[in-house]
């Protein structure tokens, strides 16, 4: 009896043992090194009024390479495309609505006022693209720049009624009236921001992909009113544009010579000439956003 009360507990120190020197240590799960930062990417449209059209192509383009904007800012004519772009419309829903533009009905004119147009028929349009959605309620954070008549002072609307901003952006003085909103008036956003880097950089854009319509003057006379109007704006606008896009990551400049501000006609050929600059602007900018991403995840602790 005394020798099997030694043997038990030797036998099962025994099996213990085995079991201890059989039994593999498991190494801890394999944690995956994380994923490259998510950059904000900001697209800053900017004005030049029929050579807008050109906005879709960039957009088009942009979206078939895998480069989707977080964030979107538009002055004047750039407002528009970038309401509409902002509201959930994809590139060929703006080129089918682009294509179904009736410039007459967008322009109300209004004689004994303060501008040929009145711009309120332009409001109803983008309103009514926009299923009547205020600027915060739309898909993609947006920004519409405008000019306060009273102060001179940049104005960005990023809330509140979506087409009276894109009204006040594109308000051209001299041919629409200006817009008044709780009792300031604002004209159009190209007089002080004609491409909104930095509105799109408000909106927490890290990676902003500025798009230049206006060109410089060709040496000759424009004709028709909004083709001189929308020159002199150029002109005054081209020296704040140089300091405006000089903070932006790309600048794309779609080929627009031979297409005037009132060419509403020639939406086809702004469209293609704006698909032609973004194809080619396309290996700047994924070499450039490679490599903020590399230099943002090695900054990190």
């Amino acid at each position: 009896m005394p020798f099997r009360r030694l043997l038990l507990p030797l036998l099962a120190a025994l099996a213990l043992g085995a079991c201890t020197h059989a039994a593999k240590p498991v190494p801890p799960p394999a944690i995956p090194p994380p994923p490259p930062p998510k950059l904000k990417i900001g697209l800053a449209l900017g004005g030049g009024a029929a050579k807008g059209f050109a906005h879709i192509g960039v957009i088009k383009m942009l979206e078939a390479s895998g480069i989707h904007p977080d964030v979107v800012a538009g002055t004047s004519a750039g407002s528009v495309v970038g309401a509409l772009y902002a509201s959930g419309m994809d590139p060929f829903q703006l080129q089918e609505t682009a294509f179904g533009l009736d410039e007459s009905k967008i322009r109300d004119v209004r004689l004994f006022s303060d501008g040929l147009v009145q711009g309120k028929a332009l409001q109803d349009y983008v309103n009514q693209l926009v299923h009547n959605q205020p600027i915060e309620r739309l898909k993609l954070p947006f920004a519409a720049v405008s000019t306060q008549l009273e102060t001179g002072q940049r104005t960005v609307f990023v809330s509140g009624n979506t087409g009276q901003a894109v009204r006040a952006s594109s308000s051209i003085p001299g041919v629409f009236e200006p817009v008044e909103i709780r009792g300031m008036h604002y004209v159009d956003g190209g007089v002080v921001s004609p491409i909104p880097v930095d509105a799109a950089r408000q909106l927490g854009a890290d990676f902003v992909i500025a798009v230049d319509i206006s060109a410089a003057p060709g040496g000759t006379n424009p004709q028709g009113m909004f083709n001189i109007m929308g020159q002199s704006i150029t002109i005054m606008g081209r020296e704040l544009a140089k300091q405006e896009i000089a903070r932006a990551d790309v600048v794309i400049h779609p080929d627009l010579s031979g297409i005037g501000p009132a060419d509403f006609e020639q939406k086809n050929l702004a469209i293609l000439a704006g698909e032609k600059a973004a194809l080619a602007a396309i290996p700047e900018i994924r070499a450039k956003l490679a490599a903020r991403e590399a230099a943002q995840l090695a900054a990190k602790p």
